[in-house]
């Protein structure tokens, strides 16, 4: 059974950062790897993904500040969360697709004024 854990969420000032992580287990073959993002009255939205061959997207709304990376070997994905804004206060989820669809439990991520 795959599971995908996330860590590395908490609180940050405006303008700090954070990095995220996103460790899957139970899984030999991870095609896409992709972060949302649910904020308050929200809905889930794309943040970032990245494909098995380096293909990388971002939202409009993070490029530039947001960067995803994977390693193969460790079976994690991360995102580096940087110049921070109160508008990125949300619940992160990992995404990952492979033979299935796959959610983690979400971390939240609370960016300060």
């Amino acid at each position: 059974q795959v599971q995908l854990v996330e860590s590395g969420g908490g609180l940050a000032q405006a303008g700090g950062s954070l990095r995220l992580s996103c460790v899957a287990s139970g899984s030999s073959f991870s095609w896409w790897y992709r972060w949302y993002r649910q904020g308050p009255g929200k809905q889930r939205e794309l943040v970032a993904g990245i494909t098995s061959g380096g293909t990388i997207n971002y939202a409009g709304s993070v490029k530039g500040r947001f960067t995803i990376s994977r390693d193969n070997a460790k079976n994690t994905v991360y995102l580096q969360m940087n110049s921070l804004k109160p508008e990125d206060t949300a619940v992160y989820y990992c995404n990952l697709v492979g033979r299935g669809e796959y959610w983690g439990q979400g971390t939240q991520v609370t960016v300060s004024s």
